[in-house]
């Protein structure tokens, strides 16, 4: 097996199709590539999965019944949904092809396709995304009437200078990189792992309300790190008067 990931985690693949065979077979070829896979046959399975686990690289069919692949690119783009989308189309689909680039997908293939050219394309994606987090280490993001910046876990307003602890940074870093996006305590812990940090479902809600001490007007009405019921919680840019 050539395992293109050997000095690091591999990357997570999730594949997004309405054909069973179609995603039985990418799930066995792309894992013996070294991708750690998940597959699902909705759109609702793929928005609880991205609630809880982190994903690097999403395989989208165009054309499924219920939630198209269209929708389903345009909500996650909308949510700031930073993982890379290649779409699926049928082979004279240009009008989807174009619309699909339009509303952010990365690339696209036509059905029926080699999947050693889809394992090309995801390794290509991969290399780009990972040279754009380089590019975006350091930097510096409102939040509310304070500034942070994600390379020193630094909050400053004014002449006000206040280093959060690595855990409070670690959980606001990821917050503040998906914005309007409900993240689940187990989704926050797996995004912040690898920031020499520890987080359990406990102590993610003991930082939050840290954090919102510091950096809402009034923390028992939070507006900037709002609680989805039964999800998490979501950062909400917006600043405050």
């Amino acid at each position: 097996m050539d395992n293109p990931h050997p000095a690091a985690q591999p990357a997570r693949i999730l594949v997004l199709d309405d054909d069973a065979e179609l995603r039985a077979l990418l799930e066995r070829y792309l894992s013996t590539q070294g991708f750690v896979v998940r597959a699902v046959s909705d759109a609702e399975q793929l928005y609880r999965l991205l609630s809880r686990e982190r994903f690097d690289a999403l395989v989208l069919d165009i054309s499924m019944p219920g939630t198209d692949g269209l929708t389903v690119c345009a909500r996650l783009r909308a949510q700031g949904e930073w993982l890379s989308i290649i779409m699926l189309t049928a082979r004279d689909d240009l009008v989807n092809r174009v619309v699909g680039l339009e509303m952010g997908a990365d690339d696209y293939m036509s059905k029926p396709f080699e999947p050693r050219e889809l394992f090309a394309r995801l390794n290509a994606q991969l290399r780009r995304r990972g040279v754009e987090e380089k590019r975006s280490v350091g930097a510096q993001v409102a939040v509310g009437t304070w500034t942070f910046d994600t390379a020193t876990g630094r909050l400053t307003r004014g002449e006000e200078s206040l280093d959060l602890k690595p855990s409070e940074a670690a959980l606001l870093q990821v917050l503040v990189a998906q914005p309007h996006r409900p993240l689940g305590r187990d989704r926050l812990i797996d995004l912040a792992r690898g920031r020499n940090v520890e987080l359990s479902d406990r102590t993610i809600d003991v930082q939050i309300l840290r954090l919102r001490r510091m950096i809402e007007l009034d923390p028992a009405r939070p507006r900037l790190l709002q609680t989805v019921w039964g999800v998490g919680y979501m950062f909400v840019p917006a600043p405050l008067r």
